[in-house]
């Protein structure tokens, strides 16, 4: 079949492109789970180009005359690289074009592309042939006997592609925000900007010089200022953990990475080229990048990730920083955070009380919701000003802590044992926290209901509304578990909130702005406004995270109601204030069976508020470090052993011995 698609293709001169697109649908297998048969027609078409050489001229010439005269610089430049309109305009893009495809420009090589690899799943198979077999295939073609012309137009393409590529590097190399995360770049001669003096030099040489094709060349120069380029991106990348970053910034960075990988690959198909060498790997490389691109060019999920990944790393590196202060090492440390989460457990007997009296009111829901949120919202900032511990609120945290830990390890065997006691220390930290906030607010909720009805002879709830309540949280006649999973959803949304804007205060200098406000200094004084300028450095994330968190919880069940959906919440420590409200209204004249499903009920929906918000943290913190999953199977084996060795680790605070042990170690480090 393919024999008689060329000998056709020879006698009746064809359109190229045609020709390579049937082509390819003859070398595509019908099933991308059956790459082998790619294979074995690629070894086909090579094996009928050497038995019958006069084949091979038509298909070469085919090929270098779409590469010569159809514009291919789109192509080299474009395909595969971010494009300036920017992340959400990009994003658009790419949801509206998968809609309504892209008119086809058959003047351009990037646009015939869409016909010759017509299929989603050409990247598979293309990627799954080896090199060996594509170098075999180029060898039988031998470019090298091609006709000078056809050569010289596809040299000129790539020249074209390389000059494009390096201005655009020097363009992104003189942004404003590269500039200010980056101040030394004004200082002394940019590398970005080098770069593309070097490269106009040595093609200007070049080009002069033919006779000189067998003498070192001189890209090196071009080589070592893309090498100083990529050094000042890792750096603006490692400081931006310190200083912020954006999502302008974070794109600006994967352009201009992705703009200098494809330069180096067309100069080092360029410099072999006219060096006569063989540059056939490096043409196999870049056909192989191209379909890649090529095929995933309205792919919004991949767009997304790719993105994503560094915002989501100086994210997540900010609630780690958070989330090491939910880790305790030492008994101290231990009753500390018990300590603390035994205060919010007053709080938050408080906040349950003020819900059950807006419940009352049955406000519109818009209103109830508006109230709810404040409720919710003001009193988890409350907690935080007076340094008290919510418990779901560590999960979030400290998962990123963890993946740090994780990423850092580069799965060592002895680092996974040391990360396994860092789980353990998370775990008992967070059985704690629970603890501390359950034994303090059913007590404080009795305690409440029972003053309420000494003082006015009236149970504050009513023996209907107190029965409703353990309905709530039985596990078995409401959907208290799943509505504990919607609620753990907002624990890891609001974890995220928080390190978005540690980020954002970071990055904006927030703080010093405030600083500047001259009606803002002369109403609270320097030393004040020095004072809550720091403060608000310190805890802009953790503030708007628990507001935004209390908005979340406040605003599900109006959602729920707007949708005509089954949405609401279940908190642990909110669903155990109202259990001790609901026994003061029946007077504890509750059934064993009752209150033992009430008990479970509160178990499971800290088990799920805990595990779903752990989970996506973690999940989210691990792809943002590339945690492969060998690192995560090697954790989990060390943290089963752990488990089975040391079980107490994980539930109680370590004894006097482990804690002197930890403090010396912490001294000498």
């Amino acid at each position: 079949m393919i024999e008689n698609l060329l000998r056709l293709y020879k006698e009746r001169g064809r359109d190229p492109a045609i020709l390579l697109a049937e082509l390819i649908k003859q070398l595509r297998p019908a099933s991308a789970s059956h790459p082998e048969h790619a294979l074995h027609a690629l070894q086909a078409l090579c094996h009928v180009l050497q038995n019958q050489p006069q084949l091979a001229p038509p298909l070469r010439d085919a090929i270098l005359t779409l590469l010569a005269e159809r514009k291919p610089v789109s192509l080299y430049v474009d395909s595969g690289i971010q494009p300036s309109s920017g992340f959400f305009s990009e994003m658009w893009r790419r949801i509206s074009h998968k809609i309504l495809p892209d008119a086809v420009d058959q003047n351009y090589l990037k646009d015939l592309f869409a016909h010759i690899f017509t299929k989603p799943g050409d990247e598979h198979w293309v990627f799954a042939v080896p090199d060996s077999a594509w170098l075999e295939l180029l060898q039988a073609l031998s470019f090298d006997q091609a006709p000078v012309a056809l050569l010289s137009a596809c040299m000129d393409g790539l020249l074209d592609g390389v000059q494009v590529l390096s201005y655009r590097i020097s363009a992104l190399g003189l942004e404003p925000e590269l500039i200010r995360n980056h101040p030394e770049l004004e200082d002394h001669q940019s590398p970005f900007i080098v770069q593309n003096i070097e490269l106009n030099a040595f093609l200007a040489g070049r080009s002069s010089q033919p006779e000189k094709l067998d003498q070192p060349t001189d890209e090196l120069h071009v080589l070592v200022m893309l090498d100083q380029c990529r050094e000042i991106i890792a750096r603006i990348r490692r400081n931006s953990s310190q200083s912020g970053t954006s999502i302008h910034l974070t794109f600006l960075l994967q352009r201009l990475t992705q703009q200098i990988t494809r330069l180096e690959t067309l100069l080092q198909i360029v410099v072999s080229l006219r060096a006569s060498e063989d540059s056939n790997a490096a043409f196999i490389a870049l056909f192989k990048t191209l379909v890649s691109a090529e095929g995933h060019k309205n792919d919004v999920a991949q767009h997304w990730r790719e993105n994503t990944e560094l915002m989501a790393l100086r994210v997540t590196e900010n609630a780690s920083r958070a989330g090491e202060h939910y880790i305790t090492q030492t008994r101290r440390e231990y009753l500390d955070l018990l300590y603390s989460a035994m205060g919010a457990g007053l709080i938050i007997a408080v906040m349950s009380m003020l819900k059950i009296i807006v419940a009352s009111k049955h406000m519109p829901p818009l209103t109830e919701a508006i109230v709810f949120s404040l409720n919710y919202g003001l009193g988890f900032v409350l907690i935080h000003i007076l340094h008290f511990t919510v418990a779901t609120k560590q999960p979030a945290m400290t998962a990123a802590a963890i993946a740090a830990s994780i990423g850092e390890s580069g799965g060592k065997a002895k680092e996974m044992d040391n990360l396994a006691v860092v789980i353990a220390q998370t775990m008992r930290s967070q059985f704690i926290a629970i603890m501390g906030n359950v034994v303090v607010v059913v007590p404080m909720a009795m305690l409440i209901a029972w003053l309420i009805y000494m003082a006015s002879g009236v149970h504050f709830v009513t023996p209907e509304k107190a029965r409703q309540l353990l309905v709530d949280v039985n596990p078995v006649q409401s959907g208290a578990v799943f509505y504990a999973a919607i609620a753990g959803v907002c624990l890891f949304l609001s974890g995220l909130v928080a390190g978005y804007h540690d980020n954002l205060a970071i990055y904006n200098k927030i703080p010093q702005r405030l600083r500047a406000l001259g009606w803002l200094q002369k109403l609270l004084g320097q030393a004040r406004l020095d004072r809550v300028a720091a403060y608000i450095e310190n805890n802009l994330g953790a503030l708007a995270g628990n507001f935004y968190f209390g908005c979340m919880l406040g605003g599900m069940a109006a959602v729920g109601v707007l949708l005509g959906l089954p949405v609401d919440i279940r908190h642990v420590t909110f669903s155990s204030a109202f259990v001790g409200y609901a026994l003061i209204g029946l007077d504890f004249d509750v059934p064993l069976r009752v209150l033992l499903m009430a008990c479970l009920g509160v178990a499971l929906i800290a088990m799920a508020n805990l595990l779903v918000s752990f989970a996506l943290a973690l999940y989210v913190a691990m792809k943002s470090r590339k945690v492969t999953f060998a690192q995560w199977r090697m954790l989990v084996k060390a943290m089963l052993l752990r488990l089975y060795q040391h079980p107490r680790e994980f539930f109680l605070p370590p004894g006097k011995d482990e804690t002197e042990s930890v403090a010396s170690r912490d001294t000498a480090c």
